[in-house]
């Protein structure tokens, strides 16, 4: 009896459809944590890959004869890939990866053994699949018909998948009311609609993005001015100029949170030296104990944009790079107009990594000190760059040859994910969670620790101390909610929503010379802040520039912290995946008119932000008469040793 060819080839289809089908709802199940609170959503999950699976898959059938197959195997493959790839991605970033962080990918050149240690030997499960579907057609092709499937068939399959989706998003939004509207949050869109279907979504998103710019005029630039102006905080008159013309270092504690302050592990404390500053023996320090880092997927270049232009993050890639053209009225570049500062950024990594060698230029920064100025030698080296010690080292040399005053910003490296350090440069043990990255994540802090305490040393050695504004931050959360369970081990309590968000605090801690500290202060305040807050210190009125903050020492400092991902923090409650809590109990709370106006508030200044990256607005806006847009082309970072080499 002859075979039915065209259901052999049928038989196929189905069989790669159930395969990516099955693949991708286990992938959601282990991999990513979803947050499922409800039976609806546990069948979305298990529902949502088949109209993509259907659709995409469904594309093949259109080919003639055995092509179908290889099509089919060619585009589960690159499904697989992108799916494996947002594993591995978000192992690191508890995040999705979206097309601007796709533009982002000279930067994972430098990842080296972070990239390693997300790779398992059970992610070979991610191939398995497409293993048995090229058995499957190399053992059933010689059966199958060289004509084209009647039309019917692949068009039926398109609609059922189309059917299927709009299934799915009718279900989705009746759970999620205005899902793709009102949502700043990926993990929702993943979780109802899929992957698949969150990569369109995101392709959609960053198009829509892309033409704000075009479209963008005068008149969205003074929407966003009055907004700014009426949320300004006037400056303490007490401390208002006190730091001019005085040299101001920043330095950068890199994935550092809070709860690592006066922690002890083994009955040792893990950073003494900053816990002798936070309790302020001399009276030196101011240290916020409520102060929260606003980090998107940019993280370490998120924080930069922050603290430099006090402009909130993308809600997708790294303004850095997918916006490394805009126009900026970024600190330095303000510092230096006004005041003549010199500007300096101290990095032991490649001067391209994040695209800084060109969006520094757009904030004026005068020098920046990368990987070709310090000694890279293996033993220098860990990770992502070079080692925290000799960094501050090398560091001393290049920051004493800088014309005062000067704005310089120093760059902490190793403590870095995957907290990798030598035995022999290790001074506590690992934690014992069993979860390698936060056990060895109290290593590298007390590295970083002991870093600092030589810098400072280094510091008061060479006269540039007494005199200097210093700050400390860190720059965002080291430990992802992919390691809740160990983290609970930490705390000693179960990583919540809340708790999450509440584990998003990162030091800050400031010196300015010849003002008393006053020691640990419980404002709620965030990376946003930080610019007016020195502006005002060195005299500058923070009001005549478009600035999302408000000044920390001001009486009329704007207390509440809004991030990318829809949560917002007040020090009252918490706005946390869709759920109001109370910051004393962490208990649910059925909120009040004035706590929803609140979120609607920090939502809107979130897209306040967002129009003025995405519609390059500050091209429209002219501080004052003796503003000076920054010349991009006035700067270069080539080393000049280097430069006949790097022409050739």
């Amino acid at each position: 009896m002859k075979p039915n060819k065209s259901i052999s080839k049928m038989t196929f289809f189905f069989a790669a459809v159930g395969l990516l089908w099955l693949k991708t709802y286990l992938t959601y199940i282990y991999e990513f944590n979803l947050d499922i609170q409800n039976s609806m959503q546990e069948f979305l999950l298990f529902f949502n890959p088949l109209s993509s699976a259907l659709v995409f898959l469904g594309i093949a059938l259109f080919a003639k004869g055995k092509r179908a197959g290889i099509w089919i195997i060619v585009i589960d493959f690159l499904m697989s890939f992108l799916l494996y790839a947002n594993v591995v991605y978000y192992r690191s970033a508890a995040d999705y990866i979206t097309l601007p962080t796709l533009t982002q990918t000279a930067n994972f050149g430098s990842l080296g053994g972070s990239i390693a240690s997300l790779v398992a030997w059970h992610d070979l499960f991610y191939a398995a699949d497409i293993i048995l579907l090229i058995a499957l057609f190399i053992w059933s092709r010689t059966s199958w018909s060289d004509s084209r499937l009647k039309l019917r068939k692949p068009v039926l399959v398109l609609a059922a998948g189309i059917m299927a989706f709009a299934v799915n998003l009718q279900l989705a939004t009746d759970d999620r009311p205005e899902l793709l509207t009102r949502t700043f949050d990926r993990n929702y869109i993943v979780k109802y609609l899929g992957s698949y279907n969150f990569a369109i979504y995101d392709a959609i998103q960053t198009a829509q993005s892309s033409r704000q710019r075009v479209f963008a005029d005068s008149s969205d630039i003074t929407v966003v001015e009055n907004y700014t102006t009426a949320k300004y905080a006037k400056p303490n008159p007490n401390l208002f100029g006190v730091a001019k013309g005085k040299n101001i270092i920043k330095i950068h504690l890199e994935s550092f949170q809070s709860f690592l302050i006066d922690y002890k592990l083994h009955g040792e404390e893990v950073t003494p030296f900053l816990n002798s500053l936070v309790h302020n023996q001399r009276k030196n320090f101011t240290y916020y104990d409520n102060f929260f880092h606003q980090t998107a997927q940019g993280k370490t270049a998120d924080a930069e944009l922050i603290l430099d232009n006090s402009l909130y993050p993308l809600p997708q890639g790294a303004a850095f790079v997918t916006k490394g053209q805009n126009t900026y009225q970024a600190l330095p570049a303000i510092l230096k107009q006004n005041q003549n500062y010199t500007s300096a950024v101290f990095h032991g990594d490649n001067k391209t990594f994040w695209n800084r060698d060109e969006i520094y230029k757009q904030f004026g920064i005068d020098n920046y000190f990368h990987a070709k100025y310090y000694d890279m030698n293996k033993d220098n080296v860990i990770n992502y760059g070079l080692k925290d010690k000799p960094f501050f080292k090398q560091s001393m040399s290049m920051l004493k040859s800088l014309e005062k005053p000067f704005y310089a910003h120093m760059m902490t490296l190793t403590h870095h994910h995957p907290y990798k350090i030598s035995d022999k440069e290790a001074s506590i043990k690992p934690a014992n969670t069993g979860d390698p990255s936060v056990d060895r994540y109290f290593q590298t802090a007390r590295y970083l620790d002991e870093s600092l305490r030589q810098f400072f040393s280094d510091l008061k050695e060479a006269g540039l101390y007494k005199d200097s504004v210093i700050m400390i931050y860190g720059d965002h959360y080291g430990i992802s909610e992919n390691h809740n369970k160990a983290m609970k081990q930490i705390t000693g309590e179960k990583i919540t929503d809340f708790k999450h968000t509440q584990l998003q605090r990162v030091p800050f801690m400031i010196k300015v010379p010849g003002v008393e500290g006053k020691g640990t202060v419980h404002e709620y305040s965030s990376q946003i802040d930080v610019m007016p807050t020195l502006l005002h210190l060195v005299g500058i009125k923070a009001n005549k520039y478009i600035q999302f903050g408000t000044d920390m020492f001001s009486k009329d400092h704007k207390d509440f912290v809004a991030f990318q991902d829809g949560d917002v923090v007040t020090p009252e409650y918490t706005f946390a995946s869709g759920e109001f809590y109370d910051n004393d109990t962490g208990k649910k709370l059925e909120p009040t008119e004035e706590m929803k106006e609140m979120k609607k508030k920090a939502h809107h200044e979130l897209k306040l932000s967002n129009k003025v990256l995405y519609g390059d607005l500050l091209r429209f806006y002219e501080p004052t008469e003796k503003w000076q847009p920054v010349d991009a082309s006035e700067y270069s970072y080539i080393k000049e040793e280097d430069t006949s080499q790097e022409d050739e």
